[in-house]
């Protein structure tokens, strides 16, 4: 295994990676997501009526989660963020689906219907990021480093509270926070740890697949794992373009479009902190590049993923932790990440097998990756120093943000989509973020904007 010349990385983000270690490092990108990008099509199909499809839908998912995730790495024409940018069923398009689908479905309209109707909005908001990625230059004096700061970190945040919420035992779990639940997260995340402070490099490289395997093993020695047989599961599952037909209205495409807008927000933000751990430029020119092709991506994933009836895709916060933790930036490694993902979704009976699980063993892998988010977010946050003006915005994003998210019957006098969009920290937070960053006044007149440099650990 060759060194890199990136200080703290074993492979650098353009660094020739081994096909053994490029699975294994894709391995561990894929264990961190594929229960994020499987899970709201489950809720979708699950709320909506559409269990007879559902099987469908997460195979779709999957595979245009692995189009998309090659695409931002192979950087084809501009396209692409030329990095590990793996792209995934959004939850934060969750509350729209549901209240458009119901719509449909309160109108009498069939599943496929329902589908037609979701897909066909998906299809046309799947522009706004295209659009806005030609415009990242004027979106850049908007985020500064506070404003993407405040959303990355807002991001990890958000992401811990699942992180802990499986390890506890997962939603409506009958024995949430039962302490065999919690030895098995401790004990994952204590070998993840200790082969991650490991001197071998292999050591290093496998932590999170041998940590998520002792955790399984021990799973099962204890009884909290019984494999379920996938012959009910279709071996082969090959894509349809409009499977479910195209239609659309305005009333459901309108919330649709604005979280698309809020989804662009977070993207730069994750796209920010993807960079920082990669050792590349925050600012400056090829920073710039980076965003404009890694938000373009984002659109195209999206339009793949009407044309193949999946739900919309954004760029994953969570895998930027599995690159702190394993030193492995090589965006040679997200090519085959894209495939590996979209092989699961041409063969759903292996994506059947990692389904199983235990929500505990993910948990315990999970929360230093999303604590790793939050770090990131606070080194992009104090790449210049925080005046009193930097710290307002800081403070009443976070204490907003964060309220909105801990008692969330805060807004329940007010209309379903204002709940559905600001309902969440990273939404609410960034939102007043953005605002304040506008309307507040510079101390000294004047943005500060630091200088174009390469961030090193």
């Amino acid at each position: 295994m060759s060194q890199s010349h990136e200080k703290g990385l074993l492979y650098g983000l353009d660094a020739r990676i081994g096909p053994v270690a490029a699975f294994f490092a894709a391995l561990q990108h894929a264990l961190a997501s594929v229960v994020g990008i499987i899970t709201p099509p489950l809720i979708i199909g699950s709320v909506l009526g559409l269990q007879a499809y559902t099987p469908y839908l997460i195979s779709m998912s999957l595979l245009v989660s692995g189009l998309g995730t090659f695409l931002q790495a192979r950087r084809f024409a501009g396209v692409g963020a030329g990095m590990i940018c793996l792209q995934g069923t959004s939850f934060a398009f969750l509350g729209v689906m549901l209240s458009g689908g119901l719509m449909v479905k309160a109108r009498g309209g069939s599943p496929e219907e329902i589908m037609a109707m979701l897909f066909g909005c998906n299809l046309v908001a799947a522009l706004i990021p295209m659009l806005l990625s030609r415009c990242v230059g004027q979106l850049r004096k908007v985020l500064t480093p506070v404003v993407t700061g405040t959303v990355i970190t807002l991001i990890g945040i958000s992401l811990i509270k699942v992180s802990i919420t499986d390890w506890a035992g997962g939603h409506n779990a009958q024995d949430f926070g039962a302490p065999g639940n919690l030895a098995l997260g401790a004990l994952t995340l204590l070998v993840i740890i200790a082969l991650n402070r490991a001197r071998n490099r292999w050591a290093r490289l496998v932590a999170v697949v041998a940590g998520i395997g002792v955790g399984c093993l021990a799973a099962a020695l204890t009884g909290h794992l019984q494999l379920k047989p996938t012959a009910g599961t279709a071996w082969l599952v090959m894509p349809s373009f409009f499977r479910f037909g195209f239609d659309f209205n305005w009333s459901i495409f309108v919330p649709i479009a604005l979280v698309s807008v809020i989804a662009v927000i977070e993207a730069v933000g994750d796209l920010t902190a993807n960079c920082m751990l990669s050792q590349q430029p925050i600012v400056g020119p090829q920073f710039q590049q980076r965003l404009q092709g890694g938000i373009m991506a984002d659109g195209i994933s999206c339009l793949l993923a009407a044309t193949f009836s999946a739900f919309p895709n954004t760029t994953f916060a969570q895998n930027n932790g599995v690159i702190q933790m394993t030193g492995v930036a090589s965006r040679y490694v997200g090519m085959v990440l894209g495939l590996m993902l979209a092989l699961l979704g041409i063969f759903p009976a292996i994506g059947s097998l990692l389904q199983q699980i235990p929500s505990p063993v993910l948990g315990g892998a999970t929360v230093v990756m999303f604590g790793s988010v939050v770090a990131a977010g606070i080194r992009v946050m104090t790449q210049s120093p925080l005046g009193r003006r930097e710290m307002l915005i800081v403070a009443i994003s976070f204490g907003i943000g964060l309220g909105v998210e801990a008692v969330p019957d805060v807004l329940k006098q007010f209309p379903l989509l204002i709940n559905n969009l600001f309902g969440h920290a990273v939404t609410t937070g960034g939102m007043l973020a953005i605002i304040l960053n506008i309307i507040l006044p510079n101390e000294q007149g004047t943005q500060t904007v630091p200088q174009s440099k390469t961030v090193n650990e």
